[in-house]
């Protein structure tokens, strides 16, 4: 805060002695921004095509545990536990949680009457602050038995095949610093009814777990987790001690923290899918949440940057920063475009804006294009002209969550904005039977 309020005043300052030339040194380094920014997504859909081989099983599957965080949940719960009983691995070597708060009773009930397999058991978390996820999730951590370790979100569907790819990838990690794997994440869109927040939700996750994560790991730098589908080596992650249970995005606080201690990530290729938040009363709540965790992450981290190195601050400042930058810089730059053209189109003039800065965005605008286009591919997802012409309406929504994220902040700083999470109708039909098969295969 110190150093925000340092630059502030010096801006200020200038503006009032220099008014010109701070306004000129300011479009310049907005520009530089943005050109730098354009290259840094054009680098990583270059570096995010090297997949590493599958790795060989290992000779003995380690225990594994599987947690998930559920909070009134009563309706989803039938649907994950089929889908979490469908998990293709050693039915006796897992060690399965569905962690739940103690005065939750709807979502109790819904457990008890789902009958989950016998792997997969109930513990409640005693009353107590924050009241949140991660906080559950490290009461958890105090009961986990396996060596390794994952965490599922109460709307996931993991590729069954998910804690035998981890698994093997960690048995064959040499160098033994290998601490985390993330599983990409693709979001399952309604065909034919997915409206354009789902459209271009879905085309976001995809550039994010398809290419920007991969180019990060390309690259040998960090990166932020994914709040689901990461999975851990337990004595590490008991080590840096679990979850940070005050900040809403624990999950990209961990990421960096594991690289802040001198272990690295990875990711595997098995995926989980996962339903878009949905109409704009659920969105804006859990992308607020985010983009007000991305600055608790940052202000914790930025204490003490060059404990990450160069290559943890070049990625901290180029993940987090960026995200929080661009939220904040997208509705005011698609409206000073708007506004040039529109004024100088009805003054019969040729907008009166730099080709210098026209190049630039149009530069930054086709890397994301680039980046969602490459990704939804990945993903096996379409992503077309029309989704191209709304993707700037989409971001200039982000200024919107990043407006109230700071207001957040301020007055609610560890509130959860809990996102809604409705059971598939098709595949809640039909739990009953996939979790009778988990209990015989158990």
């Amino acid at each position: 805060m110190t150093v925000v309020g340092i630059a502030m005043a010096g801006t200020t300052t200038a503006l009032v002695l220099w008014p010109d030339a701070t306004i000129r040194a300011a479009v310049l380094g907005i520009g530089v921004g943005f050109f730098l920014c354009a290259v840094w997504r054009l680098l990583l859909v270059v570096c995010s095509g090297r997949k590493p081989p599958r790795p060989e099983p290992p000779d003995r599957w380690p225990r594994y545990t599987v947690l998930a965080a559920l909070h009134d949940e009563a309706e989803i719960v039938p649907q994950l536990i089929g889908r979490l009983s469908a998990l293709d691995y050693p039915r006796h070597r897992l060690d399965g949680w569905l962690v739940l708060e103690a005065d939750d009773h709807p979502t109790i009930q819904a457990v008890i009457a789902a009958r989950p397999p016998s792997w997969l058991k109930l513990l409640l978390v005693p009353p107590g602050v924050p009241r949140t996820k991660p906080r559950a999730l490290n009461h958890a951590l105090t009961r986990a038995t396996g060596e390794l370790l994952t965490v599922y979100d109460a709307e996931d569907e993991p590729d069954p095949g998910q804690l035998r790819e981890a698994a093997a990838r960690f048995a064959a990690d040499q160098a033994g610093r290998l601490a985390c794997l993330q599983a990409p994440l693709r979001i399952r869109t309604r065909s034919g009814r997915a409206g354009f927040l789902e459209h271009q939700f879905a085309a976001e996750y995809a550039a994010l777990f398809e290419v920007t994560l991969p180019g990060l790991v390309g690259l040998g730098l960090p990166f932020p987790l994914g709040g689901t589908s990461n999975h851990f080596r337990i004595d590490v992650l008991r080590t840096v001690g679990g979850w940070d249970a005050w900040n809403v995005t624990e999950d990209a606080d961990l990421g960096f923290r594991l690289w802040r201690h001198g272990w690295r990530q990875g990711l595997i290729a098995s995926p989980t899918w996962e339903t878009p938040p949905g109409p704009m009363e659920h969105w804006l709540p859990q992308r607020t949440r985010w983009l007000k965790g991305y600055m608790q992450t940052w202000g914790v981290h930025s204490r003490a940057p060059f404990g990450l190195g160069v290559r943890g601050l070049i990625s901290l400042t180029m993940t987090l920063g960026v995200a929080l930058v661009s939220a904040a810089l997208h509705a005011v730059s698609l409206a000073w475009v708007a506004a040039a053209v529109l004024v100088a189109g009805f003054a019969g003039l040729s907008p009166a804006t730099p080709l210098l800065a026209l190049a630039v965005l149009g530069l930054g605008v086709a890397a994301a294009w680039l980046s969602c286009a490459v990704g939804a591919k990945r993903a096996g997802l379409s992503y077309h002209l029309g989704d191209m012409v709304t993707a700037p309406a989409y971001w200039s929504l982000l200024s919107l969550a990043f407006a109230h994220a700071v207001w957040r902040l301020i007055r609610e700083p560890f509130a959860w904005d809990k996102t809604r999470h409705p059971a598939d109708p098709v595949e809640a039909m039909d739990t009953d039977a996939v979790a009778d098969s988990g209990r015989q295969a158990a």
